[in-house]
């Protein structure tokens, strides 16, 4: 798309500023392709995927380091319990949702990926747990490392407050962030509310007037991309609210990971190139872009095993930054040397 379109996104004289992040390297000569130069990165991450609908191993040749699984059913976590190789998983389990509420009876929500929650009823019962605080449990067991709720007003029942507070609370007590999913009128302002740490996408429904953003950013919640899926890639009132919103939640110092809900529609496994020209349009610099994907949340820590390749000159203006991150691959961080 031509420099035009991103105004607010200057381009520094005699190049693009990458930020801190990149490294020129060159590939060892003990390694694949020997002595090829380029930019190393640190690890990329993928924020929102299913593994349920694309495969438990269909990234394992990707450029991706890590991914996060924001809804699978909890036989798919015990599988792949088993599996060491890359990337690296974080699951949600499975859609924490009120009875009756989104995404149950989706043609695409595989059996088992669901978990309905009875609303909290704060009857006094003392030490016994409540269904919210059964359900998060129940979800760690398994091996989940975040919690996945859904509030979809536009397709279902949705959380009260008192029920979503207590989703919250029972995941912050054992360390776990909570994603929300946020469809329909008030959504987001429910999960700011409540104190959900990520939004599995930028709100895409409805205009978050600033003062609500604000205080997302102010909270420290973190936005989930998702912008090439309000549309697939087709201008749409829904993208312009999501590229407005996220601008905004940017500019008021909020904190965007990369992230492209994949499984839903037609998508490339590894780097989407699209996601990527979307989140420059909606305002971040390079160096942001780069924050956003290779950002190893809920991991506390990047794999320092591992780095990311990405062969020969590094982009001179925004529009090339697309193109040249689809191009990068994984390799052992041994084999690259600072140039």
């Amino acid at each position: 798309m031509p420099h035009a379109e991103h105004p607010s996104v200057p381009e520094p004289v005699g190049g693009l500023d990458l930020g801190p992040l990149a490294e020129p390297v060159r590939r060892s000569l003990n390694g694949e392709h020997p002595g090829d130069t380029g930019t190393r990165l640190p690890p990329l991450v993928d924020h929102h995927v299913h593994l349920m609908i694309v495969g438990a191993h269909a990234l394992a040749d990707t450029a991706l380091a890590g991914v996060v699984d924001l809804g699978a059913p909890l036989d798919l976590l015990t599988a792949r319990r088993a599996h060491d190789g890359l990337p690296h998983v974080e699951f949600a389990g499975a859609f924490l949702t009120a009875p009756g509420g989104y995404p149950a009876g989706r043609p695409w929500a595989v059996a088992g990926c669901t978990r309905e929650v009875s609303a909290a009823t704060g009857d006094g019962r003392g030490s016994l747990p409540g269904p919210a605080e059964t359900a998060v449990s129940e979800q760690r067991a398994f091996g989940a490392s975040v919690i996945k709720v859904a509030l979809n007003a536009a397709a279902g029942p949705v959380f009260d407050r008192a029920t979503l507070d207590a989703v919250v609370a029972a995941a912050h007590g054992r360390g776990m962030p909570v994603v929300a999913h946020v469809e329909g009128d008030g959504m987001t302002r429910l999960a700011i509310e409540a104190g959900v740490d990520a939004l599995a996408h930028t709100p895409f429904t409805e205009r978050i007037d600033d003062d609500l953003v604000a205080r997302a950013a102010a909270l420290g919640q973190r936005w989930i991309s998702t912008l090439f899926v309000t549309s697939h890639g087709e201008p749409s009132p829904e993208r312009d609210l999501a590229i407005d919103n996220l601008r905004r939640f940017r500019a008021a110092g909020g904190r965007v990971l990369y992230g492209t809900d994949l499984g839903n529609g037609d998508q490339p496994l590894g780097v989407n190139p699209a996601e990527v020209a979307l989140l420059t349009e909606a305002g971040l610099e390079a160096s942001a872009v780069l924050d956003a994907i290779c950002d190893p949340w809920p991991r506390g820590e990047r794999d320092d095993a591992v780095a990311t390749f990405v062969p020969g000159a590094p982009p001179t203006t925004l529009d090339g930054l697309a193109g040249w991150l689809a191009s990068a691959c994984l390799v052992p961080a041994e084999e690259l040397e600072a140039l």
